[in-house]
């Protein structure tokens, strides 16, 4: 029997918002199915986004108002698939878990979404989410099957720094592969995540589970990933597929682009914020000479006179007649850094043996697909002279032990 399929990667972009996300994964999906793809994958963080460039906020010993108020917008960007924070595993897999009364599932509807998605396209699909359980945030991916539905999801167990602020680490134990058959093609399959690849052990634990097909959804567009993915590939004798968003300054989401806006919610709820930041005033300025001037907080549409004076009879500074600019307007006023990119892209395929199949794809914004037609026999054409968790492991010199993880091949 054959064992060729058609693969896809598709270098997608967080939208706007989650729903309009969840609709353009739809979209990509349907052209990939009208392709003949029978597999494809999503950039890490798509659903629910990639918050590059943010700091939130925090710094080492302190925190700004504006970035809890950042943070709760992501929170509220996050899709919620009806697991609990310490992950229920084949439970949640299975349907498993309580629902609540009066409702028909767990969660926000997301999960269902996906699986609609895959059965009506009969499209597998593999995407990256940010995932939110309890009170926490969690970098995840989901395999999704068009027959079964969910056939299993990992939280990534050691977000990369700054990361590590608003995402929560995942359990070992999601590391375990997942098993499905594809017109006849055996497939056992895992993901690593982003730098999760350069994690040696992590890496191991996936190929001692004798996966065929190696996924790394990314956010990392740096020179040094294809060569990363070429490793993996001769490393695992797998194909492996990375996804990563190209993205450009325009396109980040606007709490991020414009910390200002989020500012305005926090003086909304809580006046004295100005008053708040490193306990100085934020009007608070800085002569050449050294010498500080303190201007008076001004409440919006008065003027500084009028607060000074107690009059509010007086003229303001800005005659009513002046046009305001677009930037006190509150508009976006675009620039040629807009057009910047903040992450290029680079997603790409790989053989068994390390060759490179299709990409990388560079600056590539407007969902970029790779689609390859390959044969899994050369996954075993690979082993004949390697096998990292096999032949070639000694077992008697070397073990990995994973908590909470078989690593013998799945049934």
């Amino acid at each position: 029997m054959s064992q060729a399929l058609k693969l896809a990667v598709a270098q997608s972009r967080t939208l706007a918002t989650t729903q309009e996300t969840l609709k353009a994964l739809e979209a990509t999906t349907k052209r990939a199915a009208a392709s003949g793809v029978d597999l494809i994958l999503f950039p890490e963080a798509y659903l629910g986004g990639y918050p590059r460039t943010c700091t939130f906020g925090a710094a080492v010993g302190a925190r700004d108002p504006i970035g809890r108020d950042q943070f709760l917008r992501y929170f509220h960007d996050a899709v919620d698939l009806g697991d609990t924070p310490v992950g229920a595993g084949d439970a949640w897999v299975d349907r498993k878990l309580p629902v609540a009364k009066g409702s028909s599932a767990r969660g926000d509807g997301t999960r269902e979404e996906l699986e609609r998605i895959a059965r009506e396209t009969g499209v597998f699909v593999v995407t990256g989410l940010v995932e939110r359980a309890g009170g926490s945030l969690y970098c995840t991916v989901v395999y999704v099957c068009p027959r079964l539905g969910m056939l299993g999801k990992r939280r990534k167990v050691m977000p990369t720094g700054t990361e590590r602020l608003v995402w929560a680490q995942g359990a070992a134990s999601t590391l375990k592969a997942v098993v499905t058959e594809i017109k006849g093609v055996r497939l056992t399959l895992a993901a690593a995540i982003c730098w999760e690849n350069l994690m040696p052990l992590t890496r191991f634990a996936i190929y001692s589970q004798n996966v065929n097909l190696y996924l790394a959804p990314t956010a990392d567009a740096r020179d040094t990933w294809l060569p990363l993915m070429r490793t993996v590939a001769c490393e695992s004798r797998a194909f492996v597929l990375s996804a990563n968003q190209c993205v450009r300054k325009k396109h980040l989401p606007e709490w991020i682009r414009d910390p200002a806006s989020a500012k305005k919610e926090v003086e909304k709820k809580d006046p004295s914020a100005e008053l708040k930041l490193n306990g100085r005033r934020r009007s608070t300025v800085t002569t050449r000479e050294g010498h500080e001037i303190c201007l008076p907080v001004v409440p919006n549409g008065a003027s500084s006179s009028a607060i000074e004076d107690g009059d509010d009879s007086r003229p303001n500074s800005i005659s009513p007649r002046e046009p305001k600019s677009a930037q006190e307007q509150g508009t976006q006023v675009s620039s040629p850094e807009d057009e910047e990119f903040v992450c290029r892209g680079g997603s790409c395929i790989i053989s068994p043996l390390g060759d490179v199949l299709a990409g990388p794809l560079w600056e590539e914004d407007s969902d970029g697909l790779l689609v390859v037609d390959v044969n899994f026999e050369d996954c075993e054409r690979g082993r004949l002279d390697l096998d990292v968790a096999g032949s070639y492991a000694r077992h008697d010199a070397f073990k990995l032990t994973v908590e909470g993880l078989d690593l013998a091949p799945p049934p």
